[in-house]
C-alpha cells in the first residue's frame, strides 16, 4: 500500500480534472466514454460467454451436466471474499489520487488480459479445458472486474455532494452501461457478429480479443478524467481508524441500506437470468438459431426507450423524486414482462411488451445509483463516518454471487429440461432444435422471473424514503467538517 501511495505522488498520475465543481469534460470523458470499454466487455460476457461455453466448447454435458451448474457458483465464493477484501482496502486507501481511483488504474491491463484468456481456451482434453475455464473465469470475475467495478461504482458517490450534479453524473455513467454497450450487444452482435462467427472458435477469440483490448485505453481515460472531491474534504484532517466490524455493523443496522441491498439482490437476480436467457429465447422460442433478426428486434424495439428516455429521466426524478420514479417504473416493468410471458412466441405482442418494460426500466437504469449515493450520505450523517468501500463491497458481493448462482441455476434448467447442443449433421446442415420443456424453461428465464421480482421490488421501494431531508443532512455533514478543520 505504501509503494502504491508513493507511486501515485508522481505528476504523471494526476487527474486531468482540477476544478472544484464537476465539468462537461469530466462527464463526457470520465463518466461516459471512459467506462464504456470495461462495461462493453462485461455486457458482452454477460450475454455471450455462457453461449460460448455451451455451444462452442460443448461443456454442457461435462460431469454429467454438473460442471456448468457447480463451477460458476463455487467461483463466486472466491469472488465474494475478494469483494469484501477490496471494500476493506478501498476504505483504508489514502493517496493523492483518492481512495477508489487508484484501483481503476490497476484494473485496466488486467481487464484486457483476462478478457482474452476467457476465450483463448486451448484445443486440448476436456480436463485441460475445464481447468483453463475455471482459472480464466476467476481471473476476470474474481480479480480484474471486481477491482474495476468497485472503484468505478464509487466514483459517482465520491465525485460531489451536490445531489443534482451527482444525478447528472449517474445518468452519464449509465449511458455508458446501457446505451453504448447496449447498441453493440443488441445490434452489431446479433445481426453481424453471431451469424458470422457461429460455432467457429477462432473467430470468437479474434472478436473478443478486439473487444477486450478496448478496455485498457478507455479505463485509463476514466482514471484521468475523474476526481474524488468528497475524499478531498478529509485531506489534512486526522481520521479515526475504524474497525471493519464497526463499519459492517453500521451498515447492517441501517434500514435504508438493508432495503438497498434487498433491492440489489432481487434486481440483479432477475436481470442476470434474463440476460442469460436472451440469446436462447431468440434462437429457440421467438426465432431461429442465429437468424440475425430476432434478437436484434427484441433489443432494439425494447431498447428504444432507453435511448430516448435518457433526456427525460433526470428532470422527472427531480420533479417527482428518485424513489417515486423508480417505483412507478417497476409497475410498467412488471406489466411489460407479464405481457411477454403470456404470449412468448408472438413477435408483435412480445415487442410491445418489451417496449413497455424498458420504459419502466429507465429510472432503474439511470437513477438508482444516485439514490444509493444518498444512502451513503445518510449513513455518514447518522454515524459520523463514511462506509463507501464496505457498502460497495457488499453490493458487489451480491452482484457477483448472484451472477454465479444465476448462471448455475440457468444451466441447471437447461440440463434438467434436456437442452441439446447445436451441431452439424453429416451433410453440414446445422441442427438446433429444442423440446417444449426446454422452451418453457428458457421463456421463464427471459420474461417470467422478472415479472415476479418486479412485484417484490415495488413493495421494497415503498419503504425507501431516504431522500427525505437528505439536503439538510448533507449540509450538516459539511458543517461538521468545517468545525473539525477549525
Amino acid at each position: 500500500m505504501n509503494n502504491l501511495r508513493v507511486l501515485l505522488q508522481r505528476k504523471v498520475f494526476d487527474s486531468r480534472i482540477k476544478s472544484r465543481d464537476t465539468t462537461g469534460k469530466e462527464r463526457w470523458l470520465g463518466y461516459l466514454i471512459g467506462p464504456s470499454g470495461a462495461l462493453l466487455l462485461n455486457a458482452v460476457l454477460a450475454t455471450y460467454l455462457n453461449v460460448y461455453y455451451t455451444d462452442v466448447l460443448g461443456l454442457t454435458h461435462f460431469w454429467g451436466g454438473a460442471f456448468l451448474v457447480v463451477f460458476p457458483i463455487v467461483s463466486k465464493i472466491i469472488d465474494a471474499f475478494i469483494n469484501v477484501l477490496m471494500g476493506y482496502i478501498i476504505d483504508r486507501t489514502k493517496t493523492k489520487q483518492g481512495k477508489a481511483r487508484p484501483w481503476l488504474l490497476l484494473s485496466a491491463p488486467f481487464l484486457t488480459l483476462s478478457g482474452i484468456l476467457l476465450f483463448a481456451v486451448p484445443s486440448a482434453s476436456s480436463a485441460v479445458q475445464v481447468i483453463w475455464v475455471m482459472l480464466s473465469y476467476n481471473l476476470y470475475y474474481s480479480f480484474s472486474f471486481t477491482i474495476y467495478n468497485m472503484s468505478h461504482n464509487l466514483m459517482v458517490p465520491l465525485s460531489t455532494r451536490d445531489s443534482s450534479k451527482r444525478g447528472k453524473l449517474s445518468v452519464f455513467n449509465q449511458i455508458a452501461a446501457v446505451m453504448i454497450s447496449g447498441i453493440l450487444v443488441a445490434l452489431v452482435f446479433p445481426m453481424v457478429i453471431m451469424p458470422a462467427v457461429g460455432l467457429n472458435k477462432n473467430l470468437w477469440i479474434t472478436v473478443m480479443g478486439l473487444i477486450s483490448s478496448l478496455a485498457l485505453p478507455l479505463t485509463l481515460m476514466e482514471y484521468y478524467f475523474t476526481k474524488e472531491r468528497v475524499t478531498e474534504e478529509s485531506e489534512g484532517q486526522e481520521q479515526e481508524k475504524l474497525a471493519f466490524f464497526t463499519q459492517l455493523k453500521t451498515i447492517f443496522t441501517d434500514r435504508f441500506m438493508l432495503i438497498v441491498f434487498g433491492y440489489f439482490l432481487l434486481q440483479i437476480t432477475g436481470s442476470s437470468i434474463k440476460n442469460l436467457g436472451l440469446v436462447y429465447y431468440s434462437n429457440y422460442v421467438l426465432g431461429t438459431y442465429n437468424d440475425g433478426i430476432t434478437q436484434m428486434m427484441l433489443s432494439v424495439i425494447g431498447g428504444i426507450p432507453m435511448g430516448i428516455g435518457v433526456f427525460a429521466v433526470w428532470p422527472l426524478a427531480k420533479k417527482f423524486g428518485k424513489r417515486n420514479l423508480i417505483l412507478a417504473g417497476f409497475v410498467l416493468y412488471g406489466i411489460g414482462s407479464g405481457i411477454c410471458w403470456l404470449f412468448p412466441a408472438n413477435m408483435t405482442i412480445v415487442l410491445i411488451g418489451q417496449f413497455i418494460k424498458n420504459i419502466g426500466g429507465l429510472p432503474c437504469a439511470y437513477v438508482f445509483m444516485a439514490l444509493f449515493a444518498d444512502t451513503l450520505d445518510h449513513i455518514e450523517w447518522k454515524a459520523g463516518f463514511r462506509c463507501d468501500g464496505i457498502a460497495m463491497s457488499i453490493y458487489n458481493t451480491i452482484a457477483v454471487a448472484m451472477s454465479g448462482i444465476c448462471t448455475g441455476i440457468f444451466n441447471g434448467l437447461l440440463s434438467a429440461s434436456g437442452y441439446i447442443v447445436p451441431y452439424h449433421d453429416v451433410t453440414g446442415k446445422l441442427i438446433a432444435v429444442q423440446s417444449q420443456g426446454v422452451k418453457n424453461a428458457i421463456t421463464f428465464s427471459f420474461v417470467g422471473l422478472e415479472t415476479l421480482t418486479s412485484i417484490v421490488l415495488i413493495i421494497l421501494l415503498i419503504f425507501l424514503d431516504v431522500e427525505k431531508d437528505i439536503s439538510k443532512k448533507q449540509a450538516e455533514i459539511k458543517a461538521r467538517r468545517k468545525e473539525t478543520s477549525c
